[in-house]
């Protein structure tokens, strides 16, 4: 059975140390996801222990992930690519259409560089 901590180290972002990300961090992530074709596909059967595992390794090799959310997936493409990254243990990027982006960056060695906020002076 597939585990996110067998991958991370389990939990949601927040709880395993990744702070959510900011808007300036999402935006980044969003252009560098336009140019991606999506690798894995949402079908009727949901999201599934495969499917998980599929994307655990595309997320160890890539960290951002294009996923396609067929027609057919039961439930609202939200919810759906919400239960997908939170499975994964993965921050959900956007979902456009029926498209969703997933990050989640390596522990060793991560090729995405996020953009840091500055603090805002007054």
């Amino acid at each position: 059975m597939f585990t996110a901590a067998r991958y991370w180290g389990g939990g949601r972002a927040i709880s395993r140390g990744m702070p959510a990300l900011t808007g300036k961090q999402r935006t980044y992530l969003r252009g560098l996801g336009h140019t991606r074709s999506a690798v894995l596909q949402i079908g009727k059967e949901g999201v599934t222990e495969p499917l998980l595992e599929e994307l655990a390794s595309q997320l160890h090799v890539h960290e951002l992930v294009k996923v396609s959310i067929g027609r057919n997936s039961p439930g609202d493409r939200h919810a759906v690519a919400e239960e997908l990254a939170r499975r994964a243990s993965a921050e959900l990027v956007q979902v456009l259409g029926r498209m969703a982006l997933v990050y989640r960056p390596r522990k060793e060695k991560p090729t995405i560089k996020l953009p840091v906020s500055r603090p805002k002076t007054l």
